[in-house]
């Protein structure tokens, strides 16, 4: 580079004043002047050639000279410039150098103008610096598209213009009337708010609207920003709608007993994840679980996603998985015949007790079953005596003090295009309760070999519950047993559970899903290998927090269940529905209506005793507020 030569240092202008040796001498202004007729000071440094640009050749008169340079048509030769360019389809949209931009512009291209000229068409909204050239040494501006220059001029004007477009908004959206698309932009912020991001929202305080997400939800349907049918609670409580991405990779070879026989994996026919199975052999009940945990270490970076999940997130519009959905193929029991389990061997007496389990790292075949399937099959020799085994373990129970309530269950089904909503009561099998009690047997068994074998582990009790002594029949009768329930507990001392009559109980049969059975896996496999167990800390630290996961997982199912219903209720307004009375509350009258597992309160019911059936229709429906009336 020459003496005087006009370089870019650092985004402003230089000069070069001299060489010394491989580096140069730039003179910059340090500090311009001032309007109070402060001067302005100049500063010298070495630098190498790749720190600078090289704006021109040179030489130009003086640094001074350069920056003071000043002509008010620059910006109208630019534009100028564009115009002829646009007129020939060639140059466009071709690159340009400097030197070639000027020449269109204004003839020629010289040292003294050059930084002005290189300010002026880097403001310009009809060109852009190629940044990549740029970092090469080279000065290259690319003309810009018309829709591209638009949305920049746009930009600018909102800019200089933002107090007057911000008061506008805010007009429109006191009137529940935006400009969209153009006001979505502006509505980010109550979003974030509706969603349990943020706990502030500047915008609804400017349109005087009371800060409670409920209101903010209300707004987003009324200005359109979000359809109706938008469901906020998955995101409100923490959760993706997106399954667990750590691949699991395939189970790895270890030494495992091979189980002869049959085992059946009996679920739903739309269940995509079946995690256990069971055989009985004559003398043992196997109940076999899936095996992740061989593969899931303890504070793996698998094992921490899972725990901040809790549980496999089930909602109407699909399934967010604990644990990837690639894993299944490998992991779960049934989809392929050949699988590989963690098995519970119990041997039970004549009355149902647990008089021993074991527990093994097994190979096994695997049938699946349907409920349905089951119990068309169910005095089959193969299947007669899971049933015989379910019906003894619940007479135990039942001695013991357990408790059986039995309460309408429905499936929600929403089509991901049309969100049209199908609610639809569960059928229910003698085969759903069989399985039910042999996984109980499962969960007491496993609680019974760490406790004998002392193995820290995560249990699950229940105290007793305080039934009134005049308890009413059908569904009021249900009801009332429900409200007198006590909550369940986690930790790592045994205790009875009163409701499932058993002294000891964990859950350990869906580890693909619950993050408690997958620990307790963990600790399983550790024991049977010798390794290092989870102390008691580290077990209820682990469980403590896996169990406040999973209790909002099932608060963002049962609000996303509820959100569904609504939309059903919406889309099927003049349905008719039955509801039975279940609880007195003075004139007022509490009704349970099974078809769609909901309640609903009436008031002025003195004709109505418990039980009794009436039909109710919809009257209003608050979405934001999940609040529904219904009239006689």
């Amino acid at each position: 580079m020459n003496k005087l030569a006009v370089v870019l240092y650092k985004s402003q202008a230089a000069v070069i004043a001299d060489r010394d040796g491989e580096k140069y001498i730039i003179k910059f202004c340090t500090q311009s002047a001032t309007s109070t007729g402060k001067k302005a000071v100049y500063g010298e440094q070495k630098v190498r050639e790749k720190d600078v640009v090289l704006l021109h050749q040179g030489p130009c008169s003086s640094l001074e000279t350069v920056l003071d340079f000043s002509d008010s048509e620059l910006q109208n030769q630019i534009d100028e410039t564009y115009e002829l360019l646009q007129s020939d389809i060639s140059t466009a949209t071709a690159p340009l150098s400097i030197c070639e931009l000027a020449e269109y512009a204004r003839g020629s291209f010289d040292a003294d103008s050059s930084w002005a000229f290189y300010s002026a068409v880097l403001s310009n909204s009809h060109f852009v610096l190629n940044a990549e050239e740029f970092k090469n040494g080279k000065i290259i501006f690319t003309p810009r598209t018309q829709s591209e220059i638009d949305a920049i001029n746009k930009k600018n004007y909102e800019k200089e213009h933002e107090a007057e477009i911000h008061s506008a908004f805010i007009t429109r959206l006191k009137n529940k009337k935006l400009d969209l698309p153009d006001d979505a932009k502006y509505m980010g912020e109550v979003e974030a708010f509706a969603l349990c991001k943020t706990d502030k929202c500047k915008v609804m305080q400017e349109a005087g609207i009371s800060l409670t997400i409920e209101k903010a939800h209300k707004l987003l349907i009324d200005t359109g920003i979000w359809d109706i049918t938008k469901n906020p609670y998955p995101t409100r409580f923490g959760f993706s709608f997106d399954s667990a991405k750590e691949q699991l990779g395939s189970m790895p070879e270890e030494e495992r007993l091979e189980v002869p026989g049959t085992a059946y994996a009996i679920d739903s026919e739309d269940s995509a994840d079946p995690d256990d199975a069971v055989a009985f052999d004559g003398e043992y009940l196997w109940v076999h679980i899936a095996d992740p945990a061989s593969s899931v270490a303890p504070d793996s970076k698998i094992d921490i996603a899972a725990r901040n999940r809790g549980t496999t997130l089930y909602i109407p519009e699909g399934t967010s998985r604990m644990l990837s959905e690639s894993c299944l193929e490998d992991y779960a029991l049934g989809l392929k015949t050949a699988c590989r389990a963690l098995s519970f061997r119990i041997k039970l007496d004549d009355e149902s007790q647990i008089e021993d389990c074991a527990v093994f790292k097994t190979k096994i075949n695997v049938k699946r079953l349907t409920y349905k399937n089951a119990e068309e099959n169910k005095e089959s020799s193969e299947l007669k005596p899971f049933f015989e085994i379910a019906e003894k373990n619940k007479e135990r129970r039942e001695k013991a003090g357990a408790v059986t309530i039995q309460m309408p269950e429905v499936s929600i089904t929403v089509n991901r295009e049309t969100k049209k909503v199908t609610v639809q009561e569960d059928v229910k099998y003698s085969s759903n309760d069989m399985v039910a009690e042999l996984m109980i047997l499962a969960g007491e068994g496993a609680a019974c070999f760490a406790f004998k074998n002392q193995i820290p582990f995560p249990y699950v009790s229940q105290e007793s519950p305080e039934f009134p002594d005049n308890l009413p029949g059908g569904w009021a009768g249900q009801f009332a047993r429900v409200k007198c329930m006590r909550r369940r507990s986690v930790g790592i001392t045994p205790a009875p559970h009163a409701g499932l009559g058993v002294s000891f109980y964990s859950q350990v049969t869906s580890p693909l899903r619950r993050y408690g059975d997958l620990i307790a896996h963990e600790q399983l496999r550790a024991f049977l290998a010798g390794h290092r167990l989870m102390t008691k800390d580290e077990m209820l630290e682990k469980v403590s927090a896996g169990d406040e996961a999973s209790v909002a997982a099932r608060k963002a199912s049962r609000f996303s269940e509820t959100h569904w219903k609504l939309i059903y209720l919406l889309q099927n307004p003049d349905n008719v529905f039955d509801g039975y009375c279940i609880d007195k509350r003075g004139t007022d009258a509490l009704f349970l209506i099974p078809s769609i597992d909901m309640q609903a309160t009436i008031k002025n019911c003195d004709d109505v005793n418990l039980n009794d059936k009436i039909e109710l229709k919809v009257s209003d429906v608050d979405i934001p507020n999940q609040k529904v009336l219904f009239h006689r």
